[in-house]
């Protein structure tokens, strides 16, 4: 044994020796602390500002309603449309997260408030970067190797950055193309659950209040869709699904779908071809770039050959496969650039703003066929004006309604329009759905299939590109063949294959 130190016994040798704790981490600690409370803090910030907004509009109608002038009064709603504008766009760009998305759900020109649009369309571009560091952290995490090992190039500053993730634009070593890397912001999962179980609180009051309209299971809708926008791997699989369904079902796919580099992708790093082009919110600055008249018939040309390929995509995503992407707002949809040989104004415009790409695919729902196919029988329904049959649609589909008017059928004939087609009335800028005549206000929704949401989402999407785009045009109208198409092929059409190709003067009959 050995001799024990001097002045120390054998005793003392054996007693557990003290050691001295870690110094505190004063930051560590407040990052803990407020990390924890930050969903609290949402919660109070969320309900303090929903609370001015909506007791201000209702102490405006209480004031409104003594002013007898129309002018006056129209005069006195677009002033509290702006000072809502403004509280709207706080909130949102503040809070950030979820309610960007919200901004751009109600944020459209044929939905909101004109104060509100010109507000609110400027969100899209102001979500929050995460830093090229933690990127990188992110990145070799998830990839096991370090960037400089994997890319040639990799450009720091984002190209663009949303609610969940941002995208940057690189190069993999060993390659001539570009590429664009989708990376998760870290931490922003739980607080984007976090508003949405606000948004679904504040949705159960608001139905029973102010708006008849099934708008829980709306919510409780996004949540899971959101929940699924967390997984890349999941959307590299719709991505590819989409892609091999288009070109095979077209000679010419009507939209671009991004090619997946597939031994990249996990669940927060997802690492897809680059697909040069202009974001359809910019077209028309393009278009006046090469010495075009934005509202002239060449420049109308060209929208209309953009929404018409964007609405064949969709009518046979949704129509004909069930599984479509479900998110097409401005932000996701890209005019690709084409024949830089093209020299003449004329030629430029045809082939450089001709072809439209679709990103984004963390929403996609798929839809069951008895949903497809009911949806299917609406389309028709609304494009041939038949009331009856609208209604029987919205038996089939789930969509359980409570008459207040007289003449029902021929209101739930312009509530289907107003839910499920893009075209506006004559002279109508903005639907104004919530308005005291408007059809919801008259037939209470009282049940709305959650599945439902994403086909009502995306048609009113389809809608407001399309009035921000100058054009008034019918999705039901152009999807009526894939409709009727889509029914024969399961045996529940009338009149045999005569349906698909002839447009006859009588209504065409479903069961």
């Amino acid at each position: 044994m050995r001799n024990a130190p001097l002045g120390c016994t054998e005793s003392d040798r054996n007693r557990p020796k003290f050691t001295m704790p870690p110094p505190l981490d004063l930051r560590e600690f407040q990052d803990k602390l407020s990390t924890h409370f930050r969903p609290f803090q949402r919660s109070f910030q969320f309900w303090v500002r929903a609370a001015d907004i909506y007791s201000g509009y209702k102490s405006f109608q209480l004031r409104v309603i003594f002013e007898k002038d129309a002018q006056k009064q129209e005069a006195m709603w677009e002033r509290q449309h702006e000072i809502a504008a403004d509280k709207i766009y706080n909130m949102c760009s503040d809070l950030g997260g979820f309610f960007l998305k919200i901004a751009q759900i109600i944020g459209k020109p044929d939905l909101a408030p004109a104060a509100w649009v010109k507000r609110l369309v400027t969100l899209c571009d102001q979500a929050p970067r995460t830093p090229y560091h933690v990127v990188r952290v992110v990145l070799e995490k998830e990839l096991g190797r370090n960037v400089d090992e994997l890319f040639e190039r990799f450009d720091a500053d984002p190209i663009g950055s949303a609610s969940i993730a941002q995208v940057h634009r690189a190069r993999l070593k060993g390659d001539k193309d570009d590429v664009v890397v989708k990376v998760q912001h870290p931490g922003t999962q739980d607080l984007m659950m976090t508003d949405i179980r606000n948004l679904q609180a504040f949705a159960l009051y608001m139905q029973k209040t102010d708006i008849k309209f099934d708008l829980y299971s709306v919510t409780k809708e996004m949540e899971k869709q959101i929940g699924y926008e967390f997984d890349f791997k999941r959307e590299a699989d719709a991505m590819e699904r989409i892609r091999r369904f288009l070109y095979e079902n077209n000679k010419k796919a009507p939209v671009k779908v991004p090619r997946v580099i597939r031994d990249m992708v996990t669940r927060r790093v997802l690492v897809m071809e680059y697909i040069d082009g202009t974001p359809i919110l910019k077209l028309e600055d393009e278009i006046s770039k090469r010495g075009i008249n934005p509202g002239g018939k060449m420049a109308t040309a060209a929208k209309r050959n953009i929404l018409k390929s964007l609405t064949l995509a969709y009518g046979q995503m949704i129509l004909k496969s069930g599984f479509f992407h479900a998110d097409p707002h401005p932000g996701n949809i890209l005019i690709c650039k084409g024949s830089e040989a093209s020299t003449t104004k004329i030629a430029s415009l045809k082939h450089s703003l001709h072809d439209v790409a679709l990103l984004d695919y963390g929403q996609v729902k798929d839809l069951p066929d008895s949903l497809r196919l009911g949806y299917a029988k609406l389309v028709l329904a609304i494009a041939d004006n038949d009331p009856i049959r609208a209604s029987e649609s919205y038996r089939e589909l789930g969509i359980d309604t409570l008459s207040k008017c007289e003449d029902e059928q021929k209101e739930m004939l312009k509530l289907a329009q107003t839910m499920f087609d893009t075209k506006m009335p004559p002279g109508v800028t903005m639907l104004q759905p919530f308005s005291e005549g408007s059809s919801i206000k008259k037939i209470s929704v009282q049940a709305f299939p959650e599945e439902l949401f994403s086909v009502l989402r995306t048609v009113h999407l389809l809608r407001g590109l399309s009035v921000g785009l100058g054009i008034n045009y019918s999705c039901a109208e152009q999807w009526r063949p894939i409709a009727e198409e889509a029914l024969y092929l399961a045996g529940r059409l009338k009149g045999g294959l005569r349906s698909l190709f002839v447009r006859r003067g009588s209504k065409d009959e479903t069961t």
